[in-house]
C-alpha cells in the first residue's frame, strides 16, 4: 500500500472524531471542540495519513506539539482495520525525519504505563524511558515519559541540496554539501512530500518520457522543489528549434570564445556550470543560464560562423573516465558555498539576496532605504544579505534576488537576473522586465498597439534616415537613445540643425533613435506599481531652470528636481488607471510608471523597472509599510513558487 502524509483541514474533523472514539479510552479522548481548536492552533500540527491511490482513504492521524528544541508526539491513532501493517512506524519515521531536518534535539512521548505492548513498540523505534509520570491520566493512571534522541546535525554541514540518482553507491565523491538519495527514497519518503525546502539535482540514468528521471523532475515541480533539470528543460532539449532560439542572443559570445578553435566541430561538456576547457568560462556561464541542467554537452559546428548543432543532457554513466575527477571538483565547488559554512542565531525561513553597488553614485535606493528593506525582511522572517557583482557564484544559495542596483541589459545586473531565474529563484527585477523597460522602442510599439496615449513618437533608423524627414516636424523635439535612463542619452533640440547634430551623435551608439514631441509639464507623475497594484505616488518636478527632472550639466551639487510624495487617493483617477494599464503590459513586478498630465490628457512617458525607493522620498507616506509591502510580495512569490497552499492547519 502506498501512503501519503498531509496536513489536516477542517473537512477532516469528522474523521478525526471517529478516530478518537475508535482508538482511545473515554478518559483519553479529545472532544470535537478540542479537535477544532487543534486545527486552528499555531503550536500544534495534525497530520493525516492517507492511502495513495485513485480513491484515497484516510487511515490514521498524528498530533504533534512543537516546542523550541523538541517535538512531542501527543497522539498516534490508526483505524483498527489498518493496524499492525506498519502505518504507525511510517508516521514515526516521518516525525524523525522532520526533527532531524529542522534540528530538533529530541522527540517526546507519553505512554500508558500499563500498555507494555505499546511501550515495547516505541522501544523498537528507538525511544528510551525517561521517567514515570504519576497519576498522569487520572488517579492511579500513570504514564511513562519516553524520548528519542535526534541525530546531531552540524549546522555547517546542514543542506537542503538533494542529489537523486538511481544507484547512490555510484556517487563516489565525498565532502560534497549535498545529500545523495535513491529515486525510490525521493518518491516514497514522506519528508520529501510535504517539505518544500529542497533543491533537487536529478542525476538519473535516463530522462526519457515516463522514465524515473522524467518523473523525479515532474514530482519535484509538483512538490514545490527547485529542480535541475526541470521537466520543461528535459522536453526542450529534444526540440532543436527551441535550442537555436535560446542560443540566438549569445551568438557573439559563442564565436568570440571559439575563435581559436581550428576544427569545424567542437564538443563542450559542462558540469555544474563549469568545464575543464580553458578560456571559455564566460560562454559556459551563458550556456548554463540557458540550459539548466547539472551535466550536459553542447555540440558546435562551424560554417561561416560557429553555431550550436545540438545540446544533450548527460548522465554519470555517459561521462568519460578521464572527466570523472572534474565532476568531483566542480560538484564540490558548486555545493560547498561560503554561506553554507556559517551559523546563525536565528533560523530564517527563506533567504533573499539584495544586489547593490556600494560605489554607484545614483543608486535606486539610498543606504537608509536599503537598511529598511533588510529590516522589513527580518520582520517577515526572511534572511536578507547584500551582495555585489563579485558574488555571482553565490546566487543558488538564495530563494530570491532583489536588484537594488541600476539595471542594464548590457551589464552584470541582467546576467544576475537571468541566472537567478535559471536557478529557480524569485527575481525582482526579472530579466523580461529589464529587457522591456530598457528599450523605449519596445515600449512605444506596445503602447501604440494597446492604444495608450504617449507623446507623439517616431523612430529614426540609421542608414535609412534622411534629413528632409525633419522638414515638417514641430520643434522642439526630444531625441532619445532607446536604452536611456536618468535623463542620460536624451537631447532636446529646437531646430533641424540641432536635430541633425544630435542624431549623428546618437547613431554612434544605436542603430535606432526615438524622436518624441516635447510636452512640457511642471512635474511628471511617478506611480509605483507592484503586483499590478498602485504602491506609491510621487510628483517629480523638473530640475531648476531645466526641462528634465535631472540636469547633468548643471552646476548645482544636487542635479535633480524636487519631489512630493502623495497618498494614492490624492492622485487623479485617470493617472492611476493609465499607469496600471501600462505597467501590466510589462509584467507583474515592481515598476515606476512616468506620466504627464497635460491639458486634461494623461500621457505615458515610460515604464521603468528598478524604480527609486529612497528614505524620505518614495516612503514619505507609507513609511516602513512601503518596504513591508515589497518584502511581502517577494515572500508570497517564494511561497507560490514552492506550491505552498494557504490552508488552515497546525504548523510549526
Amino acid at each position: 500500500m502506498n501512503l501519503n502524509i498531509r496536513k489536516s483541514q477542517t473537512c477532516d474533523i469528522d474523521f478525526l472524531e471517529k478516530l478518537e472514539i475508535n482508538s482511545f479510552s473515554p478518559i483519553q479522548q479529545n472532544s470535537k471542540i478540542n479537535i477544532r481548536r487543534s486545527l486552528k492552533s499555531n503550536f500544534q500540527e495534525v497530520l493525516i495519513v492517507d492511502s495513495d491511490g485513485v480513491s484515497s482513504t484516510s487511515l490514521g492521524a498524528l498530533v504533534l506539539f512543537k516546542y523550541k528544541s523538541a517535538l512531542r508526539i501527543y497522539s498516534i491513532a490508526i483505524l483498527p482495520e489498518y493496524q499492525n501493517i506498519g502505518i504507525g512506524s511510517y508516521l514515526v519515521d516521518y516525525v524523525k525525519n522532520m526533527a532531524n531536518e529542522n534540528e530538533y534535539k529530541n522527540i517526546l512521548i507519553e505512554v500508558d504505563a500499563k500498555n507494555n505492548k505499546l511501550i515495547n513498540w516505541y522501544k523498537t523505534n528507538g525511544f528510551k524511558q525517561l521517567s514515570v509520570l504519576k497519576d498522569y491520566y487520572g488517579i492511579g493512571e500513570d504514564a511513562l515519559k519516553m524520548e528519542y534522541k535526534c541525530k546531531a546535525i552540524d549546522a555547517r554541514k546542514k543542506t537542503n541540496n538533494l542529489i537523486v540518482i538511481n544507484q547512490p553507491n555510484k556517487w563516489l565523491f565525498p565532502d560534497v554539501n549535498a545529500k545523495v538519495i535513491s529515486v525510490k527514497e525521493y518518491i516514497s519518503n514522506p519528508i520529501y512530500h510535504t517539505c518544500s525546502d529542497f533543491r533537487i539535482f536529478n542525476l538519473c540514468s535516463s530522462y526519457k518520457y515516463q522514465s524515473y528521471g522524467y518523473y523525479v523532475s515532474l514530482l519535484a515541480a509538483a512538490r514545490g522543489h527547485r529542480v535541475i533539470p526541470s521537466s520543461v528543460t528535459i522536453r526542450d532539449f529534444k526540440l532543436l528549434n527551441v535550442i537555436h532560439s535560446a542560443a540566438y542572443d549569445i551568438d557573439e559570445i559563442i564565436n568570440k570564445a571559439l575563435d581559436k578553435i581550428k576544427a569545424d566541430r567542437f564538443h563542450l561538456n559542462i558540469y555544474f556550470g563549469q568545464t575543464s576547457v580553458k578560456g571559455v568560462s564566460s560562454l559556459v556561464n551563458k550556456l548554463y543560464q540557458l540550459f539548466e541542467a547539472p551535466l550536459f554537452e553542447v555540440e558546435f559546428i562551424k560554417h561561416d560562423k560557429w553555431i550550436i548543432k545540438n545540446v544533450k543532457i548527460l548522465t554519470l554513466s555517459k561521462i568519460p573516465d578521464d572527466e570523472i575527477d572534474y565532476i568531483y571538483e566542480f560538484a564540490r565547488k558548486y555545493f560547498n558555498k561560503r554561506r553554507f559554512n556559517k551559523t546563525r542565531i536565528i533560523n530564517y525561513k527563506y533567504d533573499i539576496a539584495i544586489l547593490t553597488d556600494p560605489n554607484e553614485p545614483t543608486p535606486p535606493s539610498c543606504k537608509t532605504g536599503l537598511q529598511e528593506f533588510k529590516n522589513a525582511a527580518n520582520r517577515r522572517g526572511l534572511y536578507a544579505e547584500f551582495i555585489t557583482k563579485a558574488d555571482f557564484d553565490k546566487l543558488n544559495e538564495f530563494d530570491a534576488l532583489f536588484i537594488r542596483e541600476t539595471t542594464s541589459v548590457n551589464n552584470h545586473t541582467y546576467e544576475f537576473s537571468r541566472m537567478a531565474y535559471a536557478e529557480g529563484l524569485v527575481v525582482i527585477d526579472d530579466p523580461w522586465s529589464i529587457l522591456r523597460c530598457s528599450n523605449k522602442i519596445f515600449q512605444n510599439e506596445i503602447f501604440r498597439k494597446h492604444k495608450i496615449l504617449t507623446p507623439e513618437t517616431i523612430v529614426f533608423t540609421k542608414n535609412i534616415f534622411e534629413k528632409k524627414s525633419l522638414d515638417n516636424m514641430n520643434f522642439p523635439l526630444v531625441l532619445k537613445q532607446p536604452d536611456s535612463a536618468f535623463s542620460l542619452g536624451i537631447i532636446k533640440v529646437d531646430n533641424k540643425e540641432e536635430a541633425v547634430v544630435a542624431l549623428n551623435q546618437l547613431f554612434k551608439k544605436s542603430d535606432m533613435v526615438v524622436c518624441q514631441e516635447f510636452l512640457y509639464s511642471e512635474y511628471d507623475w511617478r506611480i509605483g506599481v507592484l503586483d499590478n497594484e498602485p504602491l506609491f505616488a510621487c510628483k517629480y518636478f523638473m530640475s531648476k531652470g531645466h526641462w528634465q527632472i535631472y540636469n547633468w550639466k548643471g552646476e548645482e551639487e544636487d542635479n535633480s528636481g524636487d519631489s512630493e510624495t502623495v497618498d494614492i487617493s490624492a492622485v487623479p483617477e485617470e493617472v492611476i488607471k493609465i499607469g496600471l494599464k501600462a505597467a501590466a503590459l510589462i509584467g507583474d513586478g515592481l515598476y515606476g510608471v512616468d506620466l504627464k498630465l497635460v491639458n486634461g490628457k494623461v500621457y505615458v512617458v515610460e515604464v521603468n523597472d528598478n524604480p527609486n525607493i529612497d528614505a524620505g522620498i518614495e516612503d514619505f507616506v507609507l513609511k516602513e509599510k512601503l518596504y513591508d509591502q515589497i518584502i511581502d510580495s517577494i515572500y508570497n512569490r517564494i511561497e507560490i513558487s514552492k506550491n505552498i497552499q494557504k490552508i488552515n492547519f497546525r504548523h510549526k
